[in-house]
C-alpha cells in the first residue's frame, strides 16, 4: 500500500512539473523571454517580481492575461508591454504560471 502511494504521489509531481514546463516553453514560443526572464529584470520585469507583486490578489490572474493580451504600461514603468500574439487561453495559462513562481 505504502509503495502504491509513493508511486502515486511521485506520478502528481510529475505532472505538475510537467505542467510548469509546458507554460514555460508557451512563454519562450510566444517570445515572452525575449523582454522577460524568471528571475531577472531584462526590458520587463522577472517573472518572480510579478509573482511576488500580485501575491494574494484574486484578481491578478485575469488581470495579468488582460495585460498579456492586450498589453500595458505604468505597472512597471514608462517602458510599454505591447499586446501579445495569443489566445485568451494561452494568456490565462501564461498569467497562472507567472504568478505560481516563487
Amino acid at each position: 500500500m505504502k509503495a502504491i502511494y509513493l508511486s502515486l504521489l511521485a506520478a502528481a509531481g510529475l505532472m505538475i512539473n510537467g505542467a510548469a514546463q509546458a507554460d514555460e516553453a508557451l512563454a519562450k514560443a510566444k517570445n515572452c523571454m525575449s523582454c522577460h526572464q524568471i528571475a531577472t529584470k531584462v526590458v520587463g520585469p522577472a517573472y518572480k517580481d510579478v509573482a511576488k507583486k500580485y501575491a494574494g490578489d484574486k484578481a491578478a490572474e485575469a488581470k495579468l492575461a488582460e495585460k498579456i493580451q492586450k498589453g500595458g504600461k505604468g505597472s512597471w514603468g514608462e517602458v510599454p508591454m505591447p499586446p501579445n500574439n495569443v489566445t485568451p487561453d494561452e494568456a490565462k495559462k501564461l498569467a497562472h504560471w507567472v504568478l505560481s513562481l516563487k
